[in-house]
């Protein structure tokens, strides 16, 4: 059969399913392509700056629509309430995020036991690799810029060292700190003090800064599309099968007519050279002319 697929007409032909199988890939793969999309644009909305106390209020759940907004608000840190999360990375390098208490100016105060005269929110400032480097937020009056983003959970059946988190937890940090607190937190981008910038990115120091962006939205699967990607693939394979089918049936019409050419010389072999006529001499086949007897003579008068 390898002889018949050398053939120079299906040579070509191999050539030609090939690149028709290379072009049924390429379409599946832009329909596997087309078959996760996001549930909904980038929103450009969460890149305006909102007051915090308008986006989210203290004692509230935290809303999936603010996530990720960027929010302003005015207060001050309190170098007493202050972690740091291990376990975070920066540029490949393992850290900490330095998380400092911010006092929220203007912010709605809770009642019942427990609660603190003032609302608070933590603030993840940025990033150092060793804790000693770590530094005290700055003192006075901050204008605060960063993401807004939802509380992590903390990590169980994980007792903290003094001055440690697990994790960005609220519902962690509040019985450290003692305090009131929003149900969330913020990522900080600049602050402000006196006008000037005095975060991590402005000022150079071993405090990195965080530089968090939108989250990208939830991806959906497009069933259709996908079914189309898979449908390319087998049309691929089918272009193929094609080939070697036209391939071997060729070959089977060749061993074919050769068991035919075969079969033709073997029965002429069995019959022989055809039987030769009898030829019977002219002596033995004619006999001599009847002579009339004496009696039939007749006399001539």
């Amino acid at each position: 059969m390898l002889k018949t697929a050398l053939k120079p007409r299906w040579i070509a032909g191999l050539v030609f399913a090939i690149v028709i199988s290379g072009v049924f890939v390429l379409l599946s793969q832009w329909q596997f392509g087309r078959s996760t999309q996001p549930e909904a644009p980038v929103s450009t909305g969460t890149e305006e700056s909102k007051p915090l106390t308008t986006v989210l209020q203290p004692g509230d759940f935290f809303h999936g629509s603010v996530a990720d907004q960027m929010v302003t608000a005015k207060g001050s840190y309190d170098p007493d309430k202050q972690v740091l999360v291990p376990g975070r990375l920066y540029d490949g390098a393992t850290g900490y995020w330095v998380v400092s208490a911010f006092s929220v100016q203007d912010a709605p105060v809770l009642n019942g036991v427990g609660a603190s005269p003032q609302t608070w929110i933590p603030v993840a400032r940025g990033w150092v690799e060793d804790p000693a480097e770590a530094g005290t937020p700055p003192s006075g009056i901050i204008e605060l810029t960063g993401r807004l983003l939802p509380s992590e959970a903390p990590l169980p059946n994980i007792a903290p060292e003094a001055g440690r988190a697990t994790a960005v937890s609220v519902a962690e940090l509040i019985n450290v700190w003692e305090v009131s607190s929003y149900p969330g937190f913020v990522a900080a981008t600049s602050e402000l003090a006196g006008g000037t910038d005095v975060s991590p990115a402005a000022v150079s120091s071993e405090l990195k800064p965080l530089r968090i962006g939108p989250q990208p939205p939830a991806q959906q699967v497009n069933w259709l599309n996908l079914f189309y990607s898979v449908e390319w693939i087998v049309f691929a394979g089918f272009a193929l099968f094609i080939w070697w089918r036209m391939v071997k049936d060729d070959y089977r019409r060749d061993l074919e007519d050769e068991l035919d050419d075969e079969h033709d010389e073997h029965d002429e072999h069995d019959a022989g050279p055809p039987p030769a006529e009898p030829h019977a001499s002219t002596a033995e086949n004619s006999s001599p002319p009847e002579q009339p007897s004496p009696s039939e003579q007749k006399v001539q008068p």
